[in-house]
């Protein structure tokens, strides 16, 4: 059996929205399904979680559902002919109180308070980046601008600030709205967009627990990093989070694009330390959108994703209105397998200065050393609330950890932590019954045969969450 380490995020789109087609992508290594909340209705949401869950079901694994909210739109407005051509050293008005449609000269702001917000001298990134253009003035509501690199720009386009500074709210009207679909079919991660610090994120996780609560849901939370403001707020981003998600685009748009390799492991690093997980996202495949096989630059991207610990590899567009969706889930299935196979285990130096003050952390540390210097075929971790396989997967090991819980939300959070292996299973009997239960679990899966070893971690009583506090080591008979 082959076991893959990384998780897999895809996104849903016209391209992937077939039943049949999505079943086969899930069972090609699919684990956690994007639904983008900046395109579609509520009800599109909500038709698409089902056929989600409809497909995992068919493909006889649980998947996690992420709605990834839209955030704040700084966009220009639109123009009467769709679009203009920019051309470099040509002068370009953003005028926040324009009522018709752009033309060549001007066009109006989605965004109204850009002109309080900008002053003359700072740099402003249009449309990811590919239009540059430098503020001459502001006067009322208008910014006047002049244009240095120039290109097509069209309707609704993005405004980044280089640097950062643009005060938009991460969580708008439409957010709001978004997170009460979303709970409605109880998604298992929301991704926030845009978030600024720890605050933003707060909000967020009281609005989805209030929107949740009568279905007994919570999801777990991804902050989006792509504000250059978020940079020096990591810390207190990831402690008021679940995750992040290395969101390169924007983020490469506001901080340079030469700064984000080196952000990107550095917040992969840090989500770690933290006991947090970390998605890898934007333009991992992009080229497989067009093409039946992707670059050699994208393999080496996603292998040092992988190389560096990321829980999850993420593909937007190119699952989600690319030609080959199917073709594109594998290939990346396929270099993560290759990447981790070259990992360096270096389970010494992750504890050496360490004190664990909780019990169940420190079995779950000593299960993964025990497993790693027995050569043992597999950690087994019997959890209610998923916190001791999170806390194993946050070091790189060899062997595989099969997380049981009798609890299907539980299940599905745990699809993104890499190197875990969700599966349900009762774990309320009595301690002997629920060890031997599992020890069946594993051998009719094919997981263990005679004479394999696996540590198994549990608590005793059974079945309280966070009560994990006994280790043992099994050779099947």
């Amino acid at each position: 059996m082959v076991y893959r380490a990384t998780k897999i995020v895809a996104t849903l789109g016209p391209a992937s929205s077939d039943p049949a087609l999505l079943e086969q992508m899930i069972r090609a290594g699919v684990d956690v399904v994007r639904l983008n909340f900046s395109h579609g209705k509520a009800q599109d949401h909500i038709d698409r979680a089902h056929m989600v869950r409809q497909a995992a079901q068919r493909a006889g694994r649980e998947v996690a559902i992420m709605a990834d909210l839209q955030g704040p739109k700084i966009r220009v407005g639109k123009f009467a002919a769709g679009s203009v051509m920019l051309e470099p050293g040509q002068k370009f008005v953003l005028d926040a109180a324009r009522t018709e449609l752009g033309d060549i000269d001007a066009v109006g702001l989605d965004y109204k308070a850009l002109p309080r917000e900008v002053k003359a001298g700072d740099v402003l990134l249009l449309n990811d980046g590919l239009i540059v253009i430098t503020v001459d003035s502001v006067k009322g509501e208008a910014v006047y601008t002049t244009v240095k690199l120039g290109g097509e720009l069209s309707n609704n386009k993005g405004i980044n600030k280089q640097g950062g500074g643009l005060t938009a709210p991460a969580l708008t009207a439409k957010d709001m709205e978004d997170i009460r679909t979303a709970m409605s079919f109880q998604a298992d991660y929301v991704a926030v967009s845009f978030p600024k610090n720890a605050t933003d994120m707060e909000m967020a996780r009281q609005l989805c627990n209030v929107a949740a609560a009568e279905f007994n849901h919570k999801p777990g939370l991804i902050a989006k990093i792509e504000r250059a403001e978020a940079i020096p707020k990591l810390e207190e981003i990831l402690l008021a989070s679940d995750g992040i998600m290395v969101a390169r685009g924007d983020l490469a748009v506001e901080v340079g694009n030469a700064a984000v390799p080196a952000l990107q492991k550095r917040m992969i690093k840090m989500a770690r330390e933290y006991d947090k997980v970390v998605i890898t996202a934007t333009q991992m495949m992009e080229s497989m959108i067009t093409n039946p096989v992707p670059t050699r630059a994208e393999v080496s991207d996603v292998a040092n994703a992988v190389l560096d610990g990321t829980d999850a590899v993420m593909l937007s567009a190119e699952t989600a209105a690319g030609k080959y969706p199917l073709e594109t889930v594998l290939e990346m299935a396929k270099i993560c397998l290759a990447a981790e196979a070259h990992e360096n285990v270096k389970l010494e130096a992750d504890f050496t200065g360490k004190t664990f003050k909780r019990i169940d952390q420190s079995i779950a540390m000593g299960a993964l050393f025990t497993a790693h210097h027995l050569g043992a075929k597999a950690i087994v971790a019997m959890t209610d609330s998923g916190s001791t396989p999170l806390w194993m997967s946050r070091h790189l090991i060899h062997v595989p950890i099969y997380a049981l819980t009798p609890k299907v939300s539980t299940q599905r959070k745990m699809t993104l932590f890499r190197n875990v292996r969700p599966l349900l299973m009762d774990t309320s009997a009595d301690r002997d019954t629920a060890l031997s239960d599992a020890e069946n679990h594993l051998i009719t899966r094919n997981i263990v045969r005679k004479g394999d070893v696996y540590a198994i971690t549990c608590g005793e009583p059974m079945g309280s969450p966070g009560g994990t506090n006994m280790l043992k080591i099994c050779e099947v008979s």
